[in-house]
């Protein structure tokens, strides 16, 4: 292979390898801390939300949905190769906000505050009632009445509370209480 030939290939395999990493979003700041996200995910997800790009803030949390968008479920799994709801829940809220929460949907609707809809706030718990299961299902709220979850059809997707065929099955929803013992006592509360 010439001298031409070889630069050319490797200029080829460097920005095809480049645009590939460019996707990736990198996650700044500390767990808990709120960043400001780049301008790109502020202003997809000011779209996706219907909201005003300033009012997309915590660049940690908008950073985390865009590594996990489109993630397909897995019952069980906590990975990209597959996770569920609970299991999305518990790694946002632990990459995000530095806060551990048990591993299950039955045991995390056990550490929330109940509150109104009305009175919902970025990260805070959603619960739905699916196959007449209590609590059979978990999300995170994000702002503008969206939420983020693992659904079992479509994997990692926002949805928008007010939606009529999930609506229906919303049930109950709250704050993380500040201590819930679960990660002090190693997991029981």
């Amino acid at each position: 292979m010439n001298k031409i030939n070889y630069l050319f290939c490797l200029l080829a395999v460097t920005t095809i390898l480049s645009s590939c990493h460019s996707r990736r979003v990198a996650m700044r700041g500390q767990p808990g801390q709120i960043v400001q996200p780049e301008g790109s995910i502020a202003d997809k997800y000011a779209g996706i939300l219907g909201v005003d790009k300033s009012q997309i803030q915590n660049g940690r949390l908008y950073a985390f949905i865009e590594q996990w968008m489109g993630t397909p479920y897995r019952f069980g799994g906590e990975d990209k190769s597959g996770v569920d709801c609970s299991g999305l829940t518990q790694l946002l809220e632990q990459e995000v906000y530095g806060i551990s929460i048990p591993r299950s949907t039955s045991q995390q609707i056990n550490v929330i505050k109940r509150k109104y809809e009305e009175e919902l706030v970025e990260g805070d718990l959603l619960f739905f009632d699916y196959d007449g299961k209590k609590f059979s299902h978990v999300a995170v709220y994000l702002q503008n009445g969206y939420y983020v979850h693992a659904s079992s059809s479509k994997g990692v997707i926002i949805t928008k509370l007010h939606d009529p065929y999930t609506y229906k099955y919303f049930s109950r929803c709250g704050s993380i209480l500040p201590d819930t013992g679960y990660a002090a006592s190693g997991g029981s509360k």
